[in-house]
């Protein structure tokens, strides 16, 4: 296990008084700039913070009495000096890299502190990968803080993971150094009915002293989702309206408001704030899940903090929701979120609140980042062979493996449809009368086929539904490794062929995304770690991420994000429906439901 070498405030405290008190010389002074403290909400005009051991001795008007010969000084020349950005829930995978490319990516747009989940890793190799994760995110510049996975998997009898994670999993990783909470409890049926095994995890972090994340992803807020609070999840990210919002901070809890790639749930919930005037103390910013392209073409948590300034938010209120309001929740105020004395030098230089340039971007004490250019190394695990080459079918599929035979003798079926929803998490329950050709029900119009097919096991097993929503035409399937939470494979398509296609491609380069047509492959995103990542640089990823996005367009879809709402078509803790390995799910009863209802 790597040790967090990091040194705390007390290891340093001798060296930040005598900086300080001025018997020491700084090793770096930041100088006159306007200092955002996010404490009080005022910015302090010409003000100076002096840097030793990678924390902050002194914010002050003047720090020439602890600037030495060998001190290095930054001229803020009349910037805002604001705290580095906090992610506060986020899944490193989503990004499709590694946690070191991740920090690549995200270091120049300010961001210098994750709170991340990996919980998709979980799924496919369990307390191994979760622990390749944490120690990969310790050798980082910056701090990626680790969530032990509460729910792998997500929903219990409605999927088959690769590995499970149990209560004695969590219980082990609460002593590991970087973990500092749970990861989102989205068995929030399992919470309100007091399944032992989930209050066993929420108990073991408790006991331990950290934060339970939570995800109710439910528009009831009646007894059930008081009892989902009363079993202890402490935030949520599920929130999709400003009821959402409210119902949530009034519990005591955090709401935290995202934007994603494809989720923008902020506008929404901030006029909880902006409107109705509620204290912002209890609203956190955050991502969940940005996809490659995101980080490289529009930002990360700078991002995320314009977008809520554009919302109507005050530039400092969403800056607190970005730093100060997100190390309180996790406890850790007294080490990151502002610009005070001991607190990790994590420190930003723009010349814009409302815009948010991010010019300079210091981490614990050292220039990370200029100019949208990183400076630092982001050092890369060892990631074994085990990691890789994960994605086993158990035989080569065919188009047979993806038929849905109608009832003997029917001409038409009614089936039951997903149904896209655009930039949101949930779906629709929808229905569609479909036409039967040679026994077989085929899609038709808008409405085609989906098909999730097994992967950890080797079992061959495939599981046939329809989809509605991509607007995909032509003969054409896309298929993905990345199948949120149980990551089997997800594969969309218009055409029997093209989806086997595309499936034993992603089996030939042991996972990623992929897309065909006509026989064609039009684009390939390779992720080998786990058939989730790349180790690959950013740039490349988003790159293979946008080419992708452009088949995915030339084939007819028009919708915004469309790879990452394909990704979670398997989730079934989201409503309204989903596929899974075992069936199709309705998760507003967390039932399984046939795809074919009736015989028109």
């Amino acid at each position: 296990m790597t040790d967090i070498v990091f040194p705390s405030w007390p290891d340093v405290a001798p060296k930040l008084i005598s900086v300080a008190a001025g018997r020491a010389f700084a090793d770096t002074v930041i100088r006159q700039g306007k200092w955002v403290n996010v404490h009080t909400r005022e910015v302090l005009p010409d003000h100076d913070i002096a840097i030793v051991a990678g924390r902050i001795a002194y914010v002050g008007p003047d720090a020439s009495y602890c600037t030495g010969p060998d001190t290095q000084v930054i001229e803020a020349s009349g910037r805002f000096m604001i705290p580095g950005l906090c992610d506060a829930h986020m899944h490193i995978e989503s990004g499709m890299l590694t946690p070191a490319e991740f920090a690549r990516a995200v270091i120049p747009h300010g961001t210098t502190s994750m709170f991340t989940d990996p919980h998709e890793i979980a799924n496919v190799l369990g307390l191994d990968g979760v622990k390749y994760m944490h120690d990969e995110a310790l050798m980082q510049p910056v701090n990626i803080f680790t969530q032990m996975p509460s729910c792998a998997p997500s929903a219990p009898g409605l999927e088959t993971t690769g590995y499970e994670i149990s209560p004695e999993d969590v219980a082990e990783a609460m002593s590991w150094p970087g973990i500092v909470g749970l990861g989102e409890m989205m068995n929030f049926p399992g919470v309100a009915n007091a399944d032992p095994k989930m209050l066993a995890e929420i108990a073991a972090t408790q006991r331990a002293g950290k934060t339970v994340g939570g995800h109710y992803a439910s528009p009831d807020l009646g007894p059930n989702f008081a009892a989902y609070v009363a079993g202890g999840p402490a935030d949520d990210h599920e929130g999709t309206c400003e009821a959402d919002a409210i119902a949530r901070v009034r519990q005591g809890m955090r709401s935290m408001m995202r934007l994603g790639s494809a989720w923008y749930d902020i506008e929404s919930q901030i006029t909880a704030v902006t409107e109705k005037g509620l204290d912002p103390r209890s609203f956190i910013l955050c991502t969940d899940d940005c996809h490659s392209g995101t980080l490289v073409n529009d930002g990360h948590m700078n991002r995320v903090v314009r977008h809520a300034i554009a919302c109507g938010c005050d530039p400092i209120v969403a800056l607190q929701m970005a730093t100060i309001n997100t190390a309180t929740h996790f406890g850790l105020e007294r080490d990151i979120g502002s610009i005070t004395p001991g607190r990790r030098a994590d420190v930003i230089l723009t010349s814009d609140l409302n815009e948010l340039p991010i010019e300079v971007v210091i981490a614990r004490g050292q220039i990370v980042a200029k100019s949208g250019s990183i400076k630092v190394d982001c050092p890369h695990y060892d990631w074994p062979d085990s990691a890789r080459g994960t994605v086993h079918l158990g035989h080569e599929l065919a188009a047979k493996d993806f038929e849905v035979p109608a009832p003997e003798g029917a001409n038409g079926v009614t089936v039951n449809v997903i149904g896209m929803v655009e930039n949101q998490a949930p779906t629709k329950a929808l229905k569609a009368d479909l036409p039967v050709r040679d026994g077989l029900v085929e899609g038709e119009g808008d409405t085609m086929q989906i098909a999730l097919v097994e992967r950890h096991r080797a079992t061959g097993g495939v599981t046939n539904a329809f989809v509605s929503g991509f607007g995909y035409q032509g003969k054409m399937a896309m298929a993905s490794s990345v199948a949120h939470d149980s990551h089997h494979m997800i594969v969309v398509g218009t055409d029997r062929e093209q989806m086997a296609m595309a499936a034993n491609r992603l089996a030939e380069v042991g996972g990623g995304v992929t897309l065909f047509r006509d026989g064609e492959e039009l684009a390939l995103v390779e992720l080998p770690i786990a058939g989730l990542m790349s180790d690959k640089p950013a740039t490349e990823v988003a790159a293979k991420a946008q080419a992708l996005g452009e088949a995915m367009q030339a084939c007819g879809c028009s919708l915004n994000n469309a790879y990452m709402q394909h990704s979670l078509l398997a989730l079934v803790v989201i409503p309204e429906l989903r596929i899974s390995d075992l069936g199709l799910v309705d998760v507003r009863t967390f039932q399984k439901i046939p795809v074919i209802e009736s015989v028109t």
